[in-house]
């Protein structure tokens, strides 16, 4: 369901002239509702006592992992295709390893590490393949930066989901997080237009008709319901296991961008491809990293 986020976007600015800023606006404010219900109903049932620290480190998630890089990244995708995009955004799985690695002494395991590296090999062909094609590489390796950002942004969204939903809860943690994400989204909005003198303009902003089903979509199937379940997996299995796993989203992303948006599938994008696959099989086979500290089967220090 991420995987279908770079779709909307891309068919949002192909058939209107939406920049980024207000569609993410309206990605947010269409998500809110949502996020808002489930957290007054958890914090109706919620007889765990969470310390202030809980709920100030997801805010502070909520807005490093889903509106600086959400910013980034839909500033990035008006200059890089929608495969390309996703591609770039698996440095964030390596990444949060090696956070996890040197900041919190998570073990990487040898099967871990043969995965990864195998997975990005493929992508590094992947991206060489589209690179090499382009007449003009200035706006894509633009784009490019912005879209690392995103991803560099998204590793530490990341790693700090993996310590936090343990003690709080995968519904709980994402719910304040992405209302704070939202915060910061519509504060950066309304700032934006201030500074342009274009205010009342922007609070009476209407979706065009032709893109509204493309936003709802991106709000409800690529942000809402892939939140709660990337959450909740990362519960089970540790932030390690999941970044490894979710390596299918390039994949997914690059055969939905050549279906919908018809972009050209190139013979080192199937390349990158099936080493991508190659790299999931391997972590399905090695099964669940139980050396790790974030999974609910780690020893006790009594057994």
């Amino acid at each position: 369901m991420f995987s279908t986020k770079a779709i909307w976007i891309k068919l949002c600015f192909k058939e209107s002239t939406i920049d980024a800023t207000t569609l993410l606006m309206l990605r947010m404010l269409i998500s809110l509702p949502f996020y808002l219900i489930i957290l007054l109903y958890l914090r109706k049932r919620n007889v765990q006592q969470l310390k202030k620290s809980h709920y100030l480190w997801a805010i502070a998630m909520g807005t490093l992992g889903y509106y600086l890089s959400s910013l980034f990244d839909f500033i990035g995708l008006q200059y890089v295709s929608a495969g390309i995009e996703r591609i770039i955004l698996f440095i964030y799985p390596t990444l949060a390893v090696l956070i996890n690695f040197w900041i919190f002494k998570v073990a990487i395991t040898k099967k871990q590490w043969l995965a990864i590296g195998i997975t990005y090999i493929g992508i590094a062909i992947a991206y060489w393949g589209e690179f090499s094609h382009l007449p003009d590489t200035s706006n894509f390796i633009f784009g490019s930066v912005m879209v690392l950002l995103c991803g560099i942004t998204y590793a530490f969204y990341l790693v700090g989901t993996g310590k936090l939903v343990p003690v709080m809860g995968s519904s709980l943690y994402t719910s304040i997080a992405m209302l704070a994400a939202s915060l910061g989204i519509f504060s950066h909005y309304l700032a934006r237009a201030i500074y342009s003198n274009d205010f009342i303009s922007a609070i009476n902003y209407q979706i065009p008709a032709n893109i509204l089903w493309y936003v709802i979509g991106l709000a409800l199937i690529a942000t809402v319901i892939p939140s709660f379940l990337l959450s909740s997996g990362m519960k089970r299995i540790g932030s390690n296991d999941l970044a490894i796993i979710t390596s299918i989203g390039p994949v997914s992303t690059l055969f939905q961008a050549n279906y919908i948006l018809n972009e050209p599938l190139l013979w080192q994008q199937a390349l990158g491809t099936a080493f991508v696959i190659a790299g999931v099989v391997l972590v399905q086979k090695f099964g669940v990293n139980k050396t790790n500290p974030e999974h609910p089967n780690y020893p006790s220090p009594k057994g």
